[in-house]
């Protein structure tokens, strides 16, 4: 009987240690001698990653992956560089984006006079009767006075000009393009939107919000082609930047899902429509589901008030420049309290555009009710933006597990000058990241892009450091709003992953999840702060594919 045991034994320890040393099943792709940041709490740091496929097989040091690598494994030595989940940019307007990279460029034009000049250089390149559109103006680039149709008019006469301000809350029509979409000095005010005339009433070109519609609407549509190339440029363009996902914020579904069922998608989208259109997308969702891991669908996106930069935020005390106003509403408190009602009643999700206090509000107000009038389920309401928010509203966020969808790039830029719009203590609590955080609130980040560039360093950089573009803040405009790179970094991967309900998805660099990572030349969390926006994207993995690399520097 002993002898059958001690066999017995043998057995099973030989058993035992070929299931020790048979190789794993072997990845298609592994990474070594990497500085991997996972995100993974379990296991925040690695140095090498096995993936089948579009998987992420296992993930730990170079020596527990080796056993994956097999005959036909692709293996690349990372040499050190740091590696961070696939970026995912929470608020872009992805294919005006794409449009926008072919469109005349004036973000920084900084007079009138190479504002004018850079449109009639556009305008030569271009057949007549072309739209003129895009842009991206700032007045406040040339001391805050407005563009005015004159100052195009002679030198575009042949083509309708339509361009917008960098935050898409107001845009100049030239007179071609007026008269094409047939307004008039006698034209009535629109609700939810501003037109702007002379001393003698007469247009100057510039419309807000709701009355940039009375142009839109008459606008001929892109053609199929011109939307399909605006499409590959965005993705190219994002994941030239590290950003293998994208919260598209609406409009162009129809391409979106074209490219989809051709395999097409590079960039994984998770794809809003217009409020508004909450039955439309209800249907949608009833008869095909939420979508899958390339494009996902059941989120509205609507907007409560406009711009800071336009003076169409609403405020609950007017602007300190301008003491007459205080912004408008975009869509009235009842109208939106029966849409995110409704839409809440068929299951989808929300992301509301609200910017000045008296918005945010307002829109915080809505959601309360919506949630205390509907029944108990899994809701991941968001606040887009939440720029200029009433300290006492900080703590409601976390309250409601309400998420603060945010674009730190926005407050390097706006800090250069909205002290003066807004005054000193209202400033404190804007682009408030610190004070949300320490209330409980999760925050995802985002660029915003067409308004600001889809650059999630310069993002981590803008949260970090606070550093306004003009320099003028070397310690950071409102410096105890600052937060630290980890945070930053979980806002742009796993907090935005759970936004879109895929947070067991990506967002982490884990087994069982999407091979989606980002390989960039600088360890983030060992170089100054300032340093981060100089760091550069090596290399953008999505799926477990390359969809870009930077070329070396002897090519």
């Amino acid at each position: 009987m002993k002898i059958i045991c001690y066999i017995c034994l043998l057995f099973s320890a030989a058993i035992l240690m070929h299931c020790q040393t048979t190789p794993n099943m072997p990845a298609t792709l592994v990474v070594t001698n990497a500085n991997i940041w996972t995100g993974n709490p379990n296991q925040t740091t690695a140095q090498a990653m096995a993936i089948g496929d579009d998987t992420i097989m296992a993930v730990g040091s170079d020596r527990e992956i080796e056993s994956y690598i097999g005959d036909s494994t692709r293996v690349i030595d990372l040499h050190q560089q740091f590696v961070t989940p696939g970026f995912i940019d929470s608020h872009v307007h992805f294919i005006i984006g794409g449009f926008r990279l072919s469109s005349v460029q004036l973000r920084d034009a900084t007079t009138p006079e190479e504002f004018i000049s850079r449109i009639r250089e556009f305008a030569e390149t271009v057949e007549p009767g072309t739209w003129i559109t895009g842009g991206d103006w700032d007045h406040e680039n040339w001391g805050g006075e407005l563009p005015h149709r004159n100052w195009i008019d002679s030198i575009t006469r042949e083509h309708p000009v339509w361009i917008n301000r960098l935050d898409g809350h107001m845009a100049l029509a030239n007179t071609a393009a007026l008269e094409f979409a047939g307004v008039t000095n006698d034209v009535a005010e629109v609700e939810g939107g501003e037109i702007i005339r002379d001393e003698a009433g007469i247009l100057t070109g510039v419309l807000k919000d709701n009355a940039m519609a009375l142009v839109d609407q008459k606008m001929p549509e892109p053609t199929e082609q011109l939307t399909e190339r605006a499409l590959e440029a965005a993705m190219r363009y994002v994941a030239e930047q590290g950003v293998t996902s994208v919260h598209h914020m609406s409009d162009y579904m129809d391409v979106l899902e074209r490219f989809h069922e051709q395999g097409r998608l590079k960039t994984r989208v998770y794809a809003g429509m217009p409020i508004s259109q909450w039955e439309t997308l209800a249907a949608k969702v009833q008869e095909q589901g939420m979508g899958d891991k390339w494009l996902r669908i059941g989120v509205l996106k609507g907007f409560m008030d406009g711009s800071l930069g336009s003076h169409t935020a609403a405020f609950l005390q007017p602007y300190s420049d301008t003491p007459d106003e205080s912004g408008l509403l975009v869509t009235e408190p009842k109208q939106m309290y029966e849409w995110a009602k409704k839409a809440d009643s068929a299951g989808l999700n929300l992301m509301i555009h609200a910017i000045g206090d008296r918005a945010i509000r307002l829109l915080l107000d809505t959601y309360q009710q919506v949630i205390r009038e509907n029944p108990e389920r899994e809701r991941r309401f968001r606040v887009e933006h939440v720029q200029h928010i009433a300290p006492e509203d900080i703590p409601r966020f976390a309250e409601m597990n309400i998420i603060a969808s945010m674009q730190p790039y926005h407050a390097i830029d706006d800090g250069r000058w909205a002290e003066k719009v807004i005054g000193a203590e209202r400033a404190k609590t804007t682009y408030a990241f610190r004070s949300l955080l320490d209330a409980g609130t999760r925050i995802a980040f985002g660029s915003d892009w067409f308004v600001a560039p889809p650059t999630p360093l310069e993002g981590i950089y803008a949260a970090v450091t606070r550093r306004t573009l003009d320099g003028q803040h070397p310690e950071g405009w409102i410096p105890e709003q600052k937060i630290s790179v980890e945070e930053a970094l979980r806002a742009y991967t796993i907090n935005a992953a759970y936004t879109s309900f895929e947070e067991n998805l990506k967002g982490t660099l884990e087994p069982g999840k999407l091979a989606d990572f980002t390989v960039i030349n600088q360890d983030l969390f060992n170089i100054a702060p300032e340093d981060i926006r100089e760091a550069q994207i090596m290399m953008t993995v999505v799926g477990g594919e390359t969809v870009y690399q930077k070329a070396s520097s002897g090519e």
